[in-house]
C-alpha cells in the first residue's frame, strides 16, 4: 500500500474517533445537566405557607401526600419557633398522628374545613417504642398544624378559635 493510502485510512481512523469522543462528551455533559435539574429539583425548599392565629402567624412547611405525610417532623432535631408543619387531607375525618421517631416535643393543632381548632393536643413527645399509641382527636379536621410544645399556651390558642391558612 502506498503511503498516501495508509494517510488516508490514519486521518479517517482519526475523525472517526474525534467524532466518537465527541459524541461521549456530549452525551455526558447532557447526562450530568439532568442530573443537576434533578437535584435543583429535589433539595429546592417545599413550598411554604403561613397558618394564622389571632396573635401569630406561623410558616408552614405543606404536606399533603401520603408519603410526606408520614414522614412528617420523624428524626427533625430543629423547629424554629414561627414554624410548624401543616397536614392537608383530602378530606374532612377523624385523624389519629403518633409521634414514632419524632424527637421534638410538639403541640398539635386539628383544624376542620371551616378553618376552626376543633381539637389540640399539647406537648406530645416523642416514642421510641415498636409500637406508639397514636393520638386520637375527639373531631374531624382537615388539616393538622404541628408547632413547637409549649406555644399553643403562650399565644393563648384554643379550641374554636378561627385559623388563616395563607
Amino acid at each position: 500500500m502506498s503511503t498516501k493510502k495508509l494517510n488516508k485510512i490514519d486521518i479517517q481512523k482519526n475523525k472517526r474517533r474525534r467524532l466518537k469522543v465527541l459524541r461521549l462528551w456530549i452525551f455526558l455533559s447532557a447526562l450530568f445537566l439532568i442530573l443537576i435539574i434533578i437535584l435543583v429539583v429535589l433539595i429546592h425548599p417545599k413550598p411554604e405557607n403561613e397558618v394564622c392565629f389571632k396573635y401569630k402567624c406561623f410558616k408552614v412547611e405543606t404536606v399533603s401526600t401520603p408519603e410526606t405525610r408520614e414522614k412528617g417532623l420523624m428524626f427533625r432535631t430543629q423547629l424554629d419557633e414561627n414554624r410548624g408543619m401543616l397536614f392537608v387531607f383530602e378530606k374532612e375525618n377523624v385523624y389519629p398522628f403518633w409521634m414514632k421517631n419524632t424527637l421534638l416535643p410538639l403541640d398539635m393543632i386539628w383544624i376542620n374545613s371551616s378553618k376552626q381548632i376543633s381539637y389540640i393536643y399539647a406537648n406530645a413527645t416523642s416514642c421510641e417504642e415498636v409500637e406508639c399509641p397514636p393520638i386520637y382527636p375527639n373531631s374531624t379536621a382537615t388539616y393538622v398544624l404541628e408547632i413547637n410544645a409549649g406555644l399553643t399556651e403562650f399565644y393563648s390558642i384554643n379550641i374554636g378559635d378561627n385559623v388563616e391558612i395563607k
